[in-house]
């Protein structure tokens, strides 16, 4: 008998795949200020922290700078500066959260290389658990994500709440 795992909140992903947005989504969100609803966590001057929309994990951060580019020669040097803080400053949030045993931390240059928007640059961060392989996604090409985009936003928050003092146990 076949086993059915029910992933009803892919089906945004699946059917939005072939259409182009009328804006870029991370010009988008560098327009909006930090939100659960928007999924923007921190945010520099030029560049800003967001959850993945479609996270291989728990805790999937993407860091984008403002400016709309795909060339990394594009960005200053201070853009770059602040990408790459926010890159460690993620890596630490996520540490301080989740206390993963380690993280994969990469930016896919085009399409060919695996950039799902390769029109904005972006990094990805992923935290990784000793243990965290199994054989859903070499079997049946599913990833198990175990907490909803809006319990990790809220525990991340609360993490950067509680460092600024304004946390519920401040």
């Amino acid at each position: 008998m076949t086993e059915r795992l029910w992933a009803p909140w892919r089906m945004q992903y699946v059917s939005s795949a072939r259409e182009q947005p009328e804006e870029c989504l991370f010009c988008a969100r560098a327009k909006e200020p930090c939100s659960a609803e928007n999924m923007v966590l921190l945010r520099g001057k030029h560049a800003f922290v967001m959850l993945n929309a479609f996270p291989y994990t728990n805790g999937h951060l993407m860091v984008a700078p403002v400016r709309h580019t795909a060339d990394m020669n594009d960005l200053s040097d201070e853009e770059l500066l602040e990408v790459m803080r926010l890159v460690r400053e993620s890596v630490n949030l996520l540490q301080e959260a989740y206390r993963p045993d380690g993280f994969n931390i990469g930016v896919n240059l085009g399409r060919a290389a695996g950039a799902g928007i390769a029109d904005h640059i972006h990094w990805h961060i992923v935290p990784r658990w000793n243990g965290d392989t199994n054989f859903m996604p070499v079997l049946a090409d599913v990833r198990v994500i175990p907490d909803s985009l809006e319990n990790t936003y809220a525990k991340l928050h609360q993490v950067l709440s509680q460092r600024d003092g304004n946390g519920p146990d401040s």
